[in-house]
């Protein structure tokens, strides 16, 4: 009957450690479906802002090439042809029990990092969240410059992309980089996610003239611009500058959460499956315990 016993509370773990995972897997489905709301909402944000800047640079460009007319880009657009040092900003988890999304976040910096250092370049790490702050300590504590909580802990705002901006620009000179990359986990599905390292600063608006040269007008209608196409631009590429920060933190919190919601789904299963399992180990032995004194009765009975 000790064997019972031990099963009977073995089975109650289980149990109770289904009703957790079960619970987490409800809850990372839910923030799932918020993350990505958010991020459908912003893609259109995002789309507009990006064409808007990307008709003034066509507009600058015909003008280079009809007129000879070359216009002065706002700093922030403006590449440095030989950068030397870079700032990788890292988005992880600040909590596990998401699968393997963590750990592949660090090994994808990793790749970068070396991939940089064998060019020749200085590298800086940022990190926000502690799981990937843990794993890449071990090997490169003396370039981590900072690290701090995850943006998701409390939600993603706008806000915060925009402070973090602020944040890193402001201490350029003292950070000493030339080029910043975000590195983070682009969100497709809740089983499938892509590791990027996307470039931020200076901001990197990719014009294809081939393609983009009608964007200037539509028909025989052109656009003109109020104050002037340079103010618009610099106020333009700052926004578009925020919105892709954002847009990656909130491709982070839907990988994140999407990664959990398989791990607790996969966990939910094999709880599952151990249950059956004890369950049928629970009840065979019970069954035989049962012959046993049944057989021990019978045995009793016709002695006497």
């Amino acid at each position: 009957m000790a064997g019972l016993k031990e099963l009977r509370k073995r089975l109650v773990s289980v149990y109770s450690t289904q009703k957790i995972t079960t619970a987490m897997k409800l809850v990372a489905a839910s923030r799932l479906r918020k993350a990505q709301s958010a991020l459908e909402n912003n893609k259109t944000y995002g789309n507009l802002i990006e064409n808007t800047v990307k008709r003034i640079l066509v507009s600058y460009q015909k003008d280079w090439i009809e007129k000879k007319i070359q216009h002065t880009q706002p700093p922030i657009l403006i590449q440095n042809e030989n950068p030397q040092s870079y700032l990788l900003v890292v988005f992880s988890s600040e909590r596990g029990l998401c699968g393997s999304y963590n750990q592949n976040v660090a090994k994808f910096v990793a790749h970068r990092f070396n991939l940089l250092k064998a060019q020749g370049k200085t590298i800086k790490l940022i990190c926000y969240g502690k799981k990937a702050y843990d794993i890449l300590k071990k090997d490169f504590a003396e370039h981590i410059i900072e690290h701090e909580p995850s943006f998701a802990s409390g939600g993603i705002f706008y806000e915060e992309a925009i402070d973090m901006l602020k944040k890193i620009i402001n201490n350029q000179a003292q950070m000493q980089f030339d080029v910043c990359e975000i590195v983070y986990s682009q969100f497709h599905s809740a089983l499938t996610r892509k590791m990027l390292s996307e470039q931020i600063y200076p901001l990197n608006v990719t014009l294809d003239f081939s393609k983009d040269a009608d964007l200037d007008h539509i028909g025989s209608a052109y656009f003109d611009y109020k104050p002037s196409r340079e103010e618009i631009l610099e106020v333009l590429a700052n926004k578009l500058l925020d919105n892709r920060v954002f847009e990656a933190m909130l491709n982070a919190e839907a990988s994140e959460q999407g990664a959990r919601m398989t791990a607790m789904d996969n966990a939910t299963q094999n709880a599952a499956d151990m249950i059956d399992e004890l369950t049928l180990k629970y009840n065979t032995l019970r069954q035989s315990a049962i012959t046993t004194e049944l057989n021990e009765i019978i045995s009793g009975a016709e002695a006497l």
